[in-house]
């Protein structure tokens, strides 16, 4: 009986059945704390966005956002976060939707090319953590290729 209940809160995760399967039987611990590493490229002396966080429930409705905290700022640029309106079609369930976000840029001054690095820390409700470790790679606004 327990298997089944298990298998079933298991599907229903997102849906807060967690707690229950837990006090059943002794589960698996769930990662509260998840490591990310990404790279980015940027030109100098220009706002490149590095990362968007939202928080979309379910229902295509918008739940808390996540708190952001620069734990490792870059050696060379700058990190900025905004506040937003997050528009997007086609987002798991949801066929269109519109919900308040976070948007952290990244702007290096003009003299600076090369690699920068930078740690965020990002905590959702309910106490899951993801550390974002954000590679910057600078160039002249001129090294771009054209398209």
């Amino acid at each position: 009986m327990r298997v089944i209940l298990l298998q079933t809160c298991a599907a229903v995760l997102i849906w807060g059945c967690f707690g229950a399967a837990a006090a059943q039987a002794p589960a698996q611990p769930v990662p509260q704390e998840t490591t990310v590493e990404r790279q980015v490229r940027a030109l100098a002396n220009r706002d490149t966005q590095i990362g968007l966080y939202l928080n979309v429930l379910p229902d295509c409705t918008s739940g808390p956002l996540p708190t952001i905290r620069l734990v490792t700022p870059p050696a060379a640029g700058k990190v900025v976060v905004k506040s937003a309106k997050a528009k997007a079609t086609n987002y798991k369930a949801c066929l269109a939707l519109e919900v308040p976000a976070y948007v952290a840029f990244y702007k290096a001054p003009p003299e600076f090319l090369g690699d920068d690095a930078l740690t965020i820390e990002v905590k959702y409700q309910g106490g899951r953590t993801e550390i974002q470790k954000i590679t910057v790679k600078v160039s002249a606004p001129g090294g771009q290729q054209k398209i």
